[in-house]
Parts: C-alpha cells; structure tokens; sequence
C-alpha cells in the first residue's frame, strides 16, 4: 500500500531537489539547509557552502516541451526578491555577513514520468 501522500506534481519537485543536491554535493558542496522558510518572507529550496562561500539555489523543474518559457524564465523580479529577502535571514541565522552570496538557478528538466533528463546551473 502506497502512504505517500505526496501530488504527482510535488514527487517530480522532490526529485529535481534530490538529483540537484546529489550533483552538488559529488562536486564538494556542503549542503546547510533545505527548505529554509520564513513565514510570510519566502523560502529557500537549498543552500550550500564550498570554499567560505554560499550558494542559494531556486530548483525549478519542467517538461520542456512546445514553446513554452524555460523553467529558469518562471524566476521573476517577485521571486528574485524574496529569495533576496529570505535570504537575509539565513545570513542573520549563521552570521555569514562576511561571505560571498551567490544565486543559482538549478534548471531541471524532466520526462513525462518525472524522471530528470538534464540539469543546469545559471546565476541570476
């Protein structure tokens, strides 16, 4: 008997999440936090350090079929901003005000099933 209750939709993000902490981790990322919330701010999906520096990441997950935007495209000013503010808070949680902030955009594609066919990383 199958107890995840878990959406279709949300199994498929969990796995762009796994499959981008697993590439990062085998490159010497330290993973710090994953689904960093702030009520009423925004959320991080994940956050990792390598070398003294910090590396937030938006994990964005897509069929990429027809001429639809790019699941990086989906990131907007909005969004941006309250990755931005959100991460104001991590800062303030850990102390990193001397640390080298960096923002990625994990860019997942994905087959019918759900199954990650490719990612890529792209700063914003």
């Amino acid at each position: 008997m199958d107890t995840d209750n878990r959406t279709e939709r949300r199994k498929t993000g969990d796995r762009a999440e796994d499959t981008v902490i697993e590439i990062l981790k085998n490159k010497g990322y330290k993973l710090i936090e994953r689904n960093f919330e702030v009520h009423g701010v925004g959320e991080l999906d994940c956050v990792f350090e390598k070398a003294k520096e910090i590396y937030v990441v938006e994990v964005r997950s897509r069929r990429n079929t027809g001429p639809y935007p790019t699941s990086s495209e989906t990131v907007d000013r909005a969004k941006r901003r309250k990755i931005h503010k959100t991460t104001g808070f991590i800062i303030a949680k850990y102390s990193w005000y001397d640390r080298n902030i960096n923002f990625l955009i994990a860019e997942v594609t994905h087959n019918s099933a759900g199954m990650v066919q490719n990612v890529e990383f792209i700063p914003f």
